[in-house]
């Protein structure tokens, strides 16, 4: 990988991660379309790379909700301290975020050996980045119909514990490369009566956790014999990535006061459907 490509992945890994069309599934079908072949998306080393800009991504979110993560902790100290719940709205959102996170670490631990194998073929990205798009046309939809016969949102700390680990399984299906994070949580929190602006910040928040841990238990490879000096492009693509990311979130959290997942939805649906039409016929691997 050149110095070049891994400033690249990382600008798109930093905007992609939170735009809802898939951080992974871009980072495997832009090479393949730029034809960059030096990269090799299916080696362990490569998937560390990844992860750092990840972390990168986390650590901007850390950042632009300083404040509500700061409140969010000592609340959770404090009810465990306490031995009890409490009506303090930064606590239950902090334990909705703990529930909601037990999913995906655990069909993470399951399945991450059967999904890296997922890493090396466009087609497969492409297709899932395809599902994307529907999957956010046809959370929008059911969101149109609940309303029109009634449905009232609810804000974040008024929803269920039930509620919250739906949107963690939800978030479970971005371990599938082309399958956003952020879309899939964000769509079952739209179907779990939340409203776009509160679906994309326990989105962006539910998230953060999960990249954290993933990048603890991944970024040692990048130290490993074969990893030569990828480390260094590593650290300054999670630099780039993390720039991007904050910018990203800071246009998005403003976005979804009054916008939805539609736009989004046409431009995963047609990159997708003409990317598995590349590598189909071999014009991209």
């Amino acid at each position: 990988m050149t110095f070049i490509q891994s400033l690249g992945l990382a600008l798109l890994q930093g905007v992609s991660e939170l735009f809802p069309i898939s951080s992974l599934g871009h980072t495997i079908l832009v090479p393949a379309v730029l034809q960059w072949h030096n990269i090799d998306r299916a080696s362990p080393t490569f998937l560390a790379f990844v992860v750092v800009l990840h972390l990168g991504t986390a650590v901007a979110l850390l950042i632009f909700y300083r404040r509500r993560w700061v409140a969010i902790v000592r609340a959770l100290v404090a009810s465990v301290v306490r031995g009890r719940l409490s009506d303090d709205p930064d606590e239950r959102f902090g334990w909705l975020l703990v529930v909601g996170t037990i999913p995906v670490g655990i069909l993470g631990v399951l399945f991450q050996k059967s999904v890296t194998a997922l890493l090396g073929s466009p087609a497969w990205a492409a297709l899932f980045l395809f599902a994307n798009g529907l999957i956010m046309f046809f959370g929008e939809y059911l969101r149109r119909r609940e309303l029109a016969a009634g449905r009232r949102d609810v804000r974040v700390e008024r929803m269920s514990y039930g509620k919250s680990v739906v949107i963690g399984l939800a978030q479970s299906l971005a371990l599938l490369p082309g399958i956003s994070r952020s879309g899939t949580s964000m769509v079952a929190g739209l179907l779990c009566d939340l409203d776009h602006e509160d679906a994309a910040r326990f989105s962006f928040m539910l998230a953060t956790p999960v990249i954290l841990a993933a990048a603890l238990l991944e970024t040692p490879r990048l130290f490993a014999p074969g990893a030569h000096g990828i480390a260094l492009e590593a650290v300054l693509g999670g630099i780039v990535a993390g720039l991007a990311a904050y910018a990203s979130v800071a246009f998005l959290t403003r976005y979804f006061t009054s916008n939805d997942l539609r736009p989004f939805g046409w431009y995963c649906t047609v990159a997708g459907a003409l990317c598995f039409v590349l590598a189909i016929k071999g014009v991209i691997v």
